[in-house]
């Protein structure tokens, strides 16, 4: 597996988009497509590669110069017991510190909660809804 930037626009960055689309939308009935994605020319998008094919994703937002939100973290469900989530997060924590970010933070859905407890993330709210499911923000102090 090959974990690394993805360029946004590329033909892998439309790779990506059919994947999130695939895996965080359409099970809720919903369509990528129909958001704007204009701002995400300003993020950080990562993607695990496995033979050349894209299976699994997130995407790191700049909050403040010391912080970062990953989002929108999608993997193939077919990869899902490759440790492909794991080597997704570990690689975006290194990019966070090479850059001098010190937390991750993430709204994680209720059924992710327990693998970012295990990567050392912590809840820090209380659930709420967002796009009509469980959520729990949750963060990582990197140093």
């Amino acid at each position: 597996m090959e974990v690394r930037e993805i360029e946004y626009g590329s033909a892998a960055y439309q790779e990506e988009l059919l994947l999130r689309d695939r895996v965080l939308r359409k099970p809720l009935g919903m369509d990528l497509f129909a958001e704007n994605l204009d701002k995400e020319r300003w993020d950080m998008h990562v993607g695990a590669f496995c033979d050349k094919k894209l299976i699994g994703v997130l995407i790191l937002t700049t909050i403040d110069e010391g912080t970062l939100k990953m989002r929108q973290v999608a993997v193939d469900e077919n990869f899902r017991s490759m440790k492909t989530g794991t080597a997704l997060v570990r690689f975006s924590e290194e990019y966070a510190l090479q850059n001098n970010c010190k937390t991750i933070v993430l709204n994680a859905r209720s059924t992710a909660v327990d693998f970012y407890l295990k990567l050392g993330y912590e809840k820090i709210s209380d659930m709420f809804l967002e796009i009509n499911i469980p959520h729990y923000k949750m963060q990582k102090k990197l140093i």
